[in-house]
């Protein structure tokens, strides 16, 4: 299933438009939905001039006339951001700094990844959502007054958290709201309390999160499957604002936990490995670029960092020598279904699963790649190298054949500089060891041949007119 992420626009092509797909009217009240009061005062507050303002797809209806607000209201310069780099629950200060921009607001649905260079307003947008309904759903959720529930929420119905705790709280004494945090709190989190995903809960009961259940208030998409791969010791339920239905959440874990180690044996026995680059403006993205390039060297493999900007399915399919990707991207969009592409796609939590000795697999699982790196709450160090002759072989599980699981020093890594080329023929020409040369050489079509000096030289002649489906030649002769 393509996401908004890694779609190849197939769907926007076939779409039909009428009445109802029409672009929509802005809002009539954009002051309260877009917090234009708020908005404003940062704009002002921190003195910049020119501000980029993010809006996601469903939201474009209302930029110019919120751009034209927030002109007359702070006197600088608004540029609307109208497509995104990456994802757009992702700050994209790769176009704001295009624009010269020297702060972000960003609108809609948010990942709340911390971002690494420009001053950032995160404002959600106040859906509505039917109190009374949401709390008459959770009442027939969990009949039991005494049950240990955690309530998460999308972050566009933050607003409404408040009014739906104060209906609630009195009836359900261990229930615990969790907190929207744009930024990450100072100092280590205090014992028992919980910080990811950009959201804050303390959690008192005596097994920790696995005596509890999750209500999670919003739609169902990538924010709810991330959170319950991670918390998948919780039992999940959820309530559709735009349904106004409540239900347990019947999504099989297991299943989809099942499908992500399948991969991790693919990346096992992979020898060459594309890291994709999802995103540019997460915190800490060079880092774990460079500590997965580091790992796939100490593993043994070859790796090739690419920027395509969205992944799809056409674009992956034309590095044919690449055996697995590993996509780094903010939590959300590192999930990403690769079922249609010719490769399989994996987060860093997964390539370290596959290449790390000392990582083992526990039931928890990370799609936040900054976990992983130095000084975060789950880094593993790598053991040390041992020799090649002294590693234990293991068998693989799809291919059945033999692989070395343990860390060795990688060949290229001993050669020095100067022998990084080798002959290629008898004419003693230089060719650099690649292993998309040598994908290339065994590849029986390797595309257009020159045939440099074997042409014959002719004039320039007109060539067909026209379009592919209909020439205005066809069906004549040519000369």
């Amino acid at each position: 299933m393509a996401t908004a992420f890694s779609s190849d626009g197939e769907a926007a092509l076939r779409r039909e438009l009428g009445p109802a797909a029409a672009a929509a009217a802005p809002r009539g009240d954009l002051d309260g939905f877009y917090e234009m009061g708020r908005a404003a005062a940062f704009v002002r507050g921190g003195g910049f001039r020119k501000v980029a303002l993010q809006f996601p797809d469903g939201l474009l209806a209302d930029a110019a006339a919120v751009a034209a607000r927030m002109e007359a209201a702070t006197g600088a310069e608004m540029y609307v951001l109208g497509d995104t780099t990456y994802g757009s629950c992702c700050v994209d200060e790769v176009a704001a700094e295009h624009a010269g921009a020297e702060a972000v607001l960003h609108y809609g649905p948010a990942c709340l990844s911390p971002c690494g260079k420009l001053p950032v307003l995160h404002i959600f947008g106040q859906q509505p959502l039917d109190i009374e309904r949401c709390a008459e759903a959770f009442r027939e959720l969990y009949p039991d007054r005494q049950s240990r529930v955690v309530v998460l929420n999308d972050v566009v119905y933050a607003h409404a958290m408040g009014e739906l705790e104060q209906q609630l709280c009195p009836e359900y004494p261990n229930i615990i709201f969790s907190r929207v945090m744009c930024e990450d709190p100072p100092g280590p989190a205090p014992p028992g309390e919980v910080r990811q995903f950009g959201r804050q809960f303390l959690v008192e009961a005596p097994g920790g999160l696995q005596d509890c259940s999750m209500f999670y208030v919003g739609a169902e998409g990538l924010a709810l499957t991330s959170f319950m791969l991670t918390w998948n010791c919780c039992p999940f339920s959820s309530f559709d604002p735009a349904t106004g239905c409540g239900r347990h959440e019947t999504l099989n874990v297991n299943r989809a936990l099942m499908r992500r180690l399948y991969l991790v044996e693919r990346a096992r026995d992979a020898r060459v490995v594309g890291i994709l680059v999802g995103t540019l403006g997460v915190a800490g993205y060079l880092a774990v670029l460079q500590h997965l390039r580091e790992l796939l060297r100490r593993a043994g493999k070859r790796s090739y960092t690419l920027a395509v900007g969205k992944p799809n399915p056409a674009k992956l399919a034309n590095f044919l020598e690449v055996d697995v990707f590993v996509l780094v991207a903010c939590a959300q969009n590192s999930l990403l279904d690769s079922s249609d592409f010719y490769r399989p796609v994996v987060t860093p939590y997964e390539l370290e699963l596959a290449c790390n000795p000392a990582r083992e697999w526990t039931g928890s699982y990370l799609t936040d790649f900054r976990d992983l790196l130095p000084g975060a709450c789950a880094h593993v160090e790598l053991p040390p190298a041992i020799p090649a002759a002294e590693a234990v072989p293991d068998i693989s599980l799809i291919t059945g054949e033999l692989r070395a699981t343990q860390l060795c020093d990688s060949p290229a890594s001993q050669l020095p500089p100067a022998t990084a080329v080798a002959c290629r023929d008898q004419t003693r020409a230089l060719a650099e060891i690649s292993p998309a040369a040598s994908f290339l050489e065994s590849r029986s079509w390797r595309g257009l041949e020159q045939q440099l000096g074997q042409t014959s030289v002719s004039k320039a002649v007109q060539g067909r007119r026209g379009i592919a489906i209909a020439y205005e030649d066809e069906g004549r002769e040519q000369p």
